[in-house]
């Protein structure tokens, strides 16, 4: 049988691996999605996300990101207070802030992976 696991201990099992990936972005960006994924529905965890990705993209002087990030940030309680929350999203700069979508194949496994599922 298969443990189901709350959103906050998903985001946890996550983020918990990312000492894991020093030193290889891609797989550094992988897990930040699943965590944004897994946690975008609570307002904290949400807001975490990113604040990490944001760290991330300054962490590799990547400015476009991290201007995706700074308005994704602004965005995160206006979303929440409307209950407009795109199922999926994987909160890159990269991909509409708007529109659900489903993760790439390897953020899915990560997903199912942190939540049990």
């Amino acid at each position: 049988m298969t443990t189901r696991h709350d959103p906050a201990t998903a985001y946890r099992r996550l983020i918990d691996r990312l000492p894991e990936t020093a030193g290889n972005a891609d797989a550094c960006w992988r897990l930040l999605m699943a965590a944004h994924v897994v946690g975008q529905a609570e307002l904290r965890l949400h807001w975490d996300s990113h604040v990490r990705m944001l760290r991330q993209a300054r962490t590799e002087r990547d400015w476009r990101e991290a201007t995706g990030q700074l308005m994704r940030l602004a965005l995160v309680p206006l979303g929440h207070l409307l209950g407009r929350l795109p199922a999926g999203n994987v909160g890159r700069a990269t991909v509409s802030a708007f529109a659900p979508m489903a993760p790439p194949p390897p953020v899915a496994a990560l997903v199912r992976w942190a939540t049990g599922g």
